[in-house]
């Protein structure tokens, strides 16, 4: 697959041409971009999207790629029509010359261990990096800009809510380290509310859900690649804890083109929930799948939930995460892969990295 964005692995670079044809991004076309997180699940799929629309779209978009290891992402993304890799750290932003006319900002910790053994950092990588994207995206008067937060921002909702809103909050131990990241990333969407009231920025928010898919590292420690790892290497699925957490996902691709959707369409100051209505199962019952439909019964599930510090690391105890998605589907947003198509993909993806140099 040389020539082509993503020349290892041909399940991404499927998604990627369904991207282009499917979405309409001709607003971006002319303009300059710049993505923080770049070499993120998210930012890294952005990035190729739009340096794929530049080689066969003549988009002519100007693409600035903002990471923190300079190897990982020439591994990732150098070479790639129309993108300039810009090495920095978030909470520090390296001066910006070009004009800027849309920010993605994708850069934030999301291993579950570092929320814990890291959590200042958590905190200071969300507060600091958000305020200093959002400065940038002040001074240089952009016209859109979009913040990646996660469905942990809601805490424990009222289970007896039969869907919940973005405005459902429920409540986190502000007092737990592993509260790190739900809190800081509820103090960053507070911040983008403050400057699209008190600046004019077009600051939005696209509340992320798991995000299941092609284009995952082979090593990626959550959950979902864990359960992806199992069934490539024909390993029994091992659960720290009971699975009851009711999560829903959403996939990859139609991740990536809600974020896109929300940067576009989406209202200043707003937040929007991003998830597949229909995937709303537990860990337990997702793990019992992929072991039986993905996996063809090949592998089985089992349980070690006597290590109290592995069960801390993962103590997202939400059994409630049945989202209303009205708001973004009003963009003319709607996931359209489901659970097992999304699995079945991302074993084939993680197959290809596998063996990628």
């Amino acid at each position: 697959m040389k020539g082509t964005e993503s020349p290892h692995d041909s399940i991404l670079q499927e998604d990627l041409e369904y991207l282009a044809a499917s979405c309409d991004l001709s607003a971006l076309h002319n303009a300059s971009v710049l993505v923080s997180g770049a070499t993120g699940l998210i930012g890294s799929q952005v990035v190729m999207l739009l340096a794929h629309l530049n080689r066969t779209r003549s988009a002519n978009i100007s693409v600035y790629a903002l990471v923190r290891d300079a190897d990982k992402a020439q591994a990732m993304l150098g070479g790639l029509r129309g993108v300039a890799l810009i090495t920095g750290d978030v909470r520090q932003m390296p001066s910006i010359a070009p004009d800027i006319h849309y920010i993605i900002h994708g850069a934030s910790i999301t291993a579950s261990r570092a929320f814990v053994e890291q959590a200042v950092e958590t905190i200071d990588t969300a507060y600091l990096g958000t305020r200093a994207m959002l400065e940038l995206a002040r001074a240089k008067q952009v016209k859109g800009f979009v913040y990646l937060s996660s469905m942990e921002v809601f805490g424990l909702t009222d289970n007896r809510l039969r869907e919940v809103s973005e405005s459902d909050y429920g409540y986190v131990d502000i007092l737990s380290p592993r509260s790190s990241y739900p809190e800081s990333k509820r103090m960053c969407e507070c911040l983008c509310a403050c400057y699209a009231k008190e600046y004019g920025a077009p600051a939005k928010i696209a509340r992320l859900v798991q995000v299941v898919g092609a284009g995952a590292s082979y090593h990626d420690s959550h959950v979902a690649a864990q359960f992806a790892r199992s069934v490539i290497e024909q390993k029994d699925i091992v659960l720290k804890t009971e699975g009851k957490t009711l999560r829903p996902m959403v996939y990859t691709r139609d991740a990536v083109a809600a974020v896109l959707a929300v940067l576009l369409k989406g209202s200043s100051g707003a937040a929007y929930s991003v998830a597949n209505k229909h995937t709303a199962i537990s860990i337990r019952e997702t793990a019992e799948m992929v072991a039986q439909k993905i996996a063809g019964g090949k592998i089985k599930v089992t349980f070690e939930i006597n290590n109290p510090y592995e069960y801390a690391l993962n103590l997202n105890l939400n059994l409630n995460l049945n989202l209303n998605l009205n708001l973004v589907e009003s963009l003319g947003w709607k996931a359209h892969v489901g659970i097992e198509e999304a699995y079945r993909r991302m074993v084939e993806s993680m197959k290809n990295r596998r063996v990628a140099p």
